[in-house]
């Protein structure tokens, strides 16, 4: 998808300064000189042809790039290394790690988020990462920017699955929701942690044996806690609470 954009990028660009040049030429070479009215020409057939053609190989081109990227994109394997089952609820994130593919799978641990504490997504790199979405009340979206890929994640039984295999570095990148489902929208993150294979082979285990997920970062050495965004304040305290109800007495 990056490269179909940079590529989509530098043809926009060569067919705008053709447009732009064609304009400062007309400009420049017809301006007014006088009260004599210009030669008009019409039915100019070459003319109409490039013009007609020219925008309808444009297209076909893209389309034809767009829908063998797309079809990569959505392929999916058969025997995935990881399986990622993707809870979505306002306004938070619960991740549950799976024994297999589909709603028939068991849950062997999971990590869900709280409003005092980031859920942290662990994964291991140079896998293939199969994600299972599915939300509890409305739509959200599943977005880690740095990996350039976002998938909606809806209600009801229909799921997004997806695939992906670009996580060749460890390292940890926030996680949000890209669609507006309500007042903590803007605040409903996670953080995506990529460890190697054996970390994360390890961080289960420790999950399987009922360890916390800030004990079973620990257990592997990682930081036990997100370090690439931070719980959200709802502003629930009792003062700003006191203060709004006076606020709408008073009105």
């Amino acid at each position: 998808m990056y490269d179909l954009w940079i590529a989509s990028t530098i043809a926009a660009l060569a067919v705008g300064i053709f447009v732009w040049g064609l304009i400062f030429w007309c400009v420049i070479r017809y301006r007014k000189r006088g009260e004599e009215l210009p030669v008009q020409t019409r039915f100019n057939m070459p003319m109409e042809f490039l013009y007609t053609i020219a925008p309808i190989l444009v297209v076909a081109v893209l389309f034809y790039y767009t829908a063998i990227v797309q079809t990569n994109v959505d392929k999916v394997g058969k025997n995935p290394d990881v399986v990622v089952e993707v809870v979505a609820f306002k306004w938070n994130w619960q991740f549950n790690y799976r024994d297999g593919i589909g709603v028939d799978a068991n849950t062997v641990a999971s990590t869900t988020g709280t409003t005092e504490i980031i859920p942290v997504l662990v994964l291991p790199t140079d896998r293939t990462i199969r994600f299972e979405e599915t939300s509890r009340d409305v739509i959200h979206s599943f977005w880690v920017p740095q990996m350039l890929f976002k998938r909606d994640v809806f209600p009801g039984k229909a799921r997004n699955v997806f695939e992906v295999t670009n996580l060749q570095t460890e390292g940890a990148w926030v996680g949000r929701c890209a669609e507006l489902c309500g007042t903590y929208h803007s605040m409903m993150n996670f953080e995506l942690r990529a460890v190697t294979p054996e970390k994360y082979d390890r961080f289960v285990a420790a999950k399987r044996d009922g360890m916390t997920t800030q004990a079973a970062l620990e257990s592997i050495g990682e930081a036990p806690y997100a370090t690439t965004t931070h719980p959200f304040d709802t502003k629930r305290n009792e003062q700003n609470f006191n203060k709004t109800s006076a606020a709408g007495i008073g009105n």
